[in-house]
């Protein structure tokens, strides 16, 4: 996050729903995806594709489709994040952010981006 105000600042530790931004998997660099399947931990990727925006070229998702990510447990929680949050993507560790903006995906999957566009309309309707 570049020069954010703190009034931009997302904290995910104050959601209450902090499984809903892994509902639809992520994006992530295909060698992060290297890494995580060195270790062993239990998931898979999916739809290899060239991108010059990441790192190494290319991107892998980490759901099928519309699926929730595959490294979510029953419990909500990232199984990459329990073992090594080092290990965790990039794109997750970011999220809600892209660079020093708002992910546009943000609107459907970030719960307190939602409840702060809300009030914003709401505010807004007031004057």
């Amino acid at each position: 996050m570049k020069n954010k105000k703190k009034t931009d600042t997302i904290d995910c530790l104050k959601c209450r729903n902090q499984a809903d931004c892994c509902r639809l998997g992520a994006w992530i660099d295909l060698e992060e995806a290297k890494k995580i399947l060195s270790l062993g931990i239990k998931g898979d990727f999916f739809h290899l594709e060239i991108d010059k925006d990441f790192p190494s070229g290319y991107k892998v998702g980490t759901s099928y489709e519309d699926e929730p990510c595959v490294f979510q447990d029953a419990d909500g929680l990232c199984r990459i994040h329990k073992v090594d949050y080092e290990l965790k993507p990039v794109t997750c560790k970011e999220f809600p952010y892209e660079g020093d903006k708002i992910a546009p995906i943000a609107d459907v999957l970030c719960v307190e981006h939602r409840s702060r566009m809300k009030k914003a309309k709401a505010a807004g309707k007031k004057r």
